[in-house]
This record gives C-alpha cells, sequence and structure tokens, in this order.
C-alpha cells in the first residue's frame, strides 16, 4: 500500500519531480531510486513565515508497489431526445450543470439562454471595451456559461459538501479542465481556458438530446392554477413544460420585475458593495511573501482581507491576481466593474473587489419599490457613477491614499481597465455612510497588509455585482417557489449560490429534486 504523507517543502522541491521524490524518500526512509512515484494529492501555500513553505498532502509508491493513473471519465449520459421536457432558463454554471444532470437521470433539458454562444460573446465584449457599447442580452453577464465565463473561473467555495464539490470538479476535468483543480487548495482555471469547456458541455447537451437555445430572451411565464405550464419568448414563440429551472443569475433585472409584476413572492436581499482596486502586482507579492522579488516557484500572490468597520463587514471580493478590471454593466446608461484573470495570471497587475456589507435599512430611500428596493439602490450607483465619468464605459477612478483623505486625485495613471478612466472623487458615487466605511476600512487594512495602503493603488467604482439584490424564496425541502408550482428558481439570480462551484451544485440539487417530483 503507498504511503500517505503531509509534507511541508520549499517551492522549489514543490514544483521539481526529482527534487519531491528524493524529499520523500528521506521521510520514508528509502533510497530515491527505490521510490516509483510520488502523486500530489492537494496543495497549498504557507506564506505566514518569511520562509515560505508549500503544504503538500502526498501518495509515495515504492518500486514494487503499482500506480495506476485513474483518468477521469464522463457518467454515462443518456440520450433524452424523446424523454421528458423541463426548461432550464439561463445557461450559467447552475443551468448547465443542471442540464447535464437531467440527462444522466433520463429527462431532456430545454436551455433557454438570453445571450449569444461563447465565440459570439466576444464581439460585443470588444464593443463595450472598445466602442463602449453595451449589448443588453450579450455581454460579461449574459451569455453562455454566464458571468463566471469572462471573469476568471474560480472555483474555491466554502460548502461543507466536499463530495459534491469534488464531482463539480471531477466533471470541469472531464470536459477539458485540467488536473492540477484537483490538487489545488484555490483551483482555478482561468478565463481564456474556460469558454472551450462551456462549448463542450454545451455540445455534450446536444448530443445527448437536449436543446440548447441562444439569443432567446423569456419574456412571460406561463402559469395556470399556481402551476407552471412554460415561457413565452421575445419573438412571441411559446415553450411548454411543467417544471422550470429558473437560473438566470444575480443580473437578470427583467427576470425580478418580471416577477415582481405577476405578482410572484420576492424577496430583497442584502449584498455587499464597493469598489475594484487595483495594486502592482509586485507590490502585492513583496507584501505576501516578504521578499523582493517572488522567483520561479511561486505564483502571483492573491490576498484575502476581512474587518469590522463601525458594525459592518468590509472585505475583499473576487481577488484576481496577475489579472485585469473589466466593464460589467449590462445596461446603457450605467458603468460596473468586475475582475477576471487569465489561467497563468501573468498580468502586471492585481485587483480585487473590496466591499462593504449592506443592510436592508439601506435600501428605505427606495421603499416604494418594495423588495426591488435593493436592485434599485445598486442601479442608482450604477448610474451616478456613468454620469460622474463622463456617460461612456470609463468608470471613476482615484488613488487610495487620496480617497482616504477625500482629496482629486491629481493624475490617474493607466490602468488594466481598457475602457479608461476618469479622476472623480469617490464621495460623489456612494452614500455618505459607505464612503466613510471604505476610508476607515482602507486605513485598518493598511495596518493589516504593511504597504498596501498607498497611492500606487488605483480604486474603480462601482464593484456593485456582488451577489443578487433578490431572493427567490423556495421550499427548503422541495425547492420549489412556495407559491408556484413547477418553479425552480436555483443558483446565484435566486440567491441561493455565491460562485461558480456553489452555483453548480445548486443546479445539480434543483435537477435531481424534479426527478424525485416525477418518479
Amino acid at each position: 500500500m503507498p504511503q500517505e504523507l503531509q509534507l511541508q517543502v520549499s517551492p522549489e522541491i514543490a514544483a521539481n519531480e526529482q527534487l519531491l521524490t528524493e524529499y520523500a524518500a528521506q521521510i520514508v526512509r528509502v533510497s530515491p531510486k527505490l521510490v516509483h512515484k510520488v502523486v500530489i494529492l492537494k496543495r497549498s501555500i504557507d506564506a505566514r513565515q518569511k520562509a515560505i513553505k508549500i503544504n503538500l498532502k502526498v501518495s509515495v509508491y515504492l518500486i514494487d508497489e503499482k500506480y495506476t493513473e485513474q483518468p477521469i471519465t464522463l457518467p454515462d449520459y443518456k440520450n433524452v431526445s424523446n424523454a421528458q421536457e423541463v426548461i432550464i432558463v439561463g445557461a450559467g454554471p447552475a443551468g448547465l450543470f443542471a442540464a447535464l444532470q437531467l440527462i444522466e437521470l433520463g429527462f431532456k433539458p430545454v436551455v433557454i439562454e438570453r445571450g449569444k454562444d461563447v465565440r459570439g460573446r466576444r464581439r460585443d465584449l470588444k464593443a463595450i471595451n472598445v466602442d463602449h457599447i453595451v449589448n443588453e442580452d450579450s455581454n460579461y453577464c449574459f451569455g453562455e456559461g454566464g458571468a463566471g465565463t469572462y471573469s476568471d473561473g474560480k472555483l474555491y467555495t466554502r460548502s461543507k459538501k466536499r463530495g459534491d464539490v469534488d464531482r463539480i470538479l471531477q466533471l470541469l476535468v472531464g470536459f477539458g479542465a485540467t488536473t492540477d483543480i484537483l490538487v489545488e487548495a484555490h483551483p482555478h482555471i482561468g478565463t481564456n481556458k474556460l469558454p472551450q469547456i462551456i462549448q463542450d458541455i454545451r455540445e455534450k447537451i446536444i448530443e445527448c438530446g437536449g436543446k440548447v437555445l441562444f439569443e432567446t430572451r423569456v419574456t412571460d411565464f406561463i402559469i395556470k392554477a399556481n402551476e407552471i405550464q412554460g415561457v413565452v419568448t421575445q419573438n412571441g414563440d411559446t415553450i411548454e413544460a411543467n417544471k422550470l429551472i429558473l437560473a438566470t443569475g444575480h443580473s437578470a433585472r427583467d427576470i425580478f420585475e418580471l416577477l415582481d409584476r405577476k405578482k410572484i413572492l420576492i424577496e430583497a436581499k442584502p449584498f455587499a458593495l464597493g469598489v475594484r482596486a487595483e495594486h502592482p502586482q509586485e507590490l502585492i507579492d513583496r507584501i505576501q511573501y516578504s521578499c523582493d522579488f517572488r522567483g520561479d516557484y511561486l505564483p502571483p500572490a492573491p490576498y484575502s482581507i476581512v474587518k469590522q468597520v463601525n458594525g459592518r463587514g468590509m472585505y475583499s471580493f473576487c481577488m484576481c491576481p496577475g489579472g485585469v478590471i473589466a466593464p460589467c454593466a449590462t445596461s446603457p446608461g450605467e458603468v460596473v466593474t468586475n475582475g477576471w484573470s487569465p489561467s497563468k495570471r501573468d498580468q502586471a497587475t492585481a485587483n480585487s473587489g473590496i466591499v462593504v456589507e449592506l443592510k436592508l435599512e439601506d435600501f428605505k430611500p427606495f421603499a416604494k419599490f418594495g423588495p426591488l428596493a435593493g436592485m434599485e439602490f445598486q442601479k442608482s450607483i450604477e448610474q451616478k457613477a456613468w454620469h460622474l465619468a463622463g456617460q461612456t464605459q470609463k468608470v471613476p477612478a482615484q488613488r487610495m491614499i487620496d480617497f482616504i483623505q477625500n482629496k482629486v486625485s491629481a493624475d490617474i495613471p493607466k490602468t488594466s481597465y481598457v475602457p479608461g478612466t476618469k479622476s472623480v472623487e469617490m464621495g460623489q458615487v456612494f452614500p455618505g455612510f459607505l464612503s466613510q466605511i471604505l476610508r476607515e476600512g482602507f486605513t485598518e487594512f493598511g495596518k493589516a497588509m504593511r504597504g498596501y495602503m498607498t497611492n500606487e493603488a488605483i480604486l474603480h467604482a462601482p464593484e456593485s455585482r456582488t451577489s443578487s439584490p433578490v431572493r427567490i424564496p423556495r421550499d427548503t425541502f422541495s425547492l420549489e417557489h412556495p407559491q408556484i408550482k413547477g418553479l425552480y428558481p436555483c443558483g446565484e439570480g435566486a440567491g441561493f449560490a455565491g460562485g461558480i462551484i456553489s452555483a453548480a451544485i445548486d443546479g445539480e440539487k434543483c435537477a435531481l429534486k424534479i426527478a424525485e417530483s416525477l418518479q
């Protein structure tokens, strides 16, 4: 039997197969010649001390122990061409993984996506970056793969259901992701690699008899006797089914408005909002690794900070080492920021959302909008930022210390945000209480990470789409909407997930509940 070891080694040893074999041989007290294979099971970085270490969980196979690499294979997906149909609205991770699970269970998914396929989206991303044109149906948030496709591909989740997490990771590997995501403590695919994986998932759905409809926006739900019967699309077409998974993502404001208009129960939900801060990656490396140069064996350093400021949580969100800031508006007349990294994380800058927890009481000025109050609060800040920055896709920007000192930056250097920036005092973008918390919070961040608080850091506003401002309620056991039979609110847009993995898990859960109800 192979020996399983927990090792703490230098970055160089962790990166070199021969050195790792020699080190493991030392631990098990045999000659390196007797070690057949060292298999890394888990890997993480420990940067708490000046001498940085890599934590490894490994299996050591000696020469008389057979090691056979276990290939990751996809489930035996059925042909469901003639099976009962289930509508899925939204082709993000929740929708796509719900579709795969339904096929596995013998049902035919009909996936309806308002945006374009992954390749078609690229033209519209170029248009928003270069020409400042926002396509309301095809952008960084809408289209095949959802918001995650072109915004980093982080796979880390705090979900306790490790079996479910591992299943999703293995499915991603089966569809083309590197096996590194099974090993890394904070796995990441990269915006450059995700599109092909998403395309392969779609092709599998179609190959098995499922349907995927692009550029098809749902404009109404067909409901009879409080039971879903199907949907109406923007062209007036009707698609019928009595089971519907609603997985439209955190930015589908038209769906929230449709539900509210039809008096289908939804609730305002607190979320977090703030700025996206960009530092030179070298600076973050120096702070995190306590060295002038990180060397060849360490990845670009991430960071994570959480502070309590005036009774509110202020924290880093979706931190992108070696990444860029992207324009993520979904309608003309607003600006929104987000961040992403390519798989190698090899850009010169690091960025992170720095956001403050909001409370339902913050939405009181928008009380007349009822359950859409949080959404209207969010929208008002995005529209104000658009006006302040010149009514294009440029965003308000300010140097960090200038923001803390409440003074307009004399100049803003070129940042990774392609549409450009305009020097604005951020206090004009946010309500007073939010600006104050951000100012005090950055001072606290500077104490936690010496060197973080600097005028080299450029703040971009706003980072406002951290999660859905609305929750679509559902029964805890059946996962159906409490009012509409056959309607399954799902994923980030419904308020039940927060990222690729948790959304995919939620999609699978909804598919399983539908199968249970139909058996």
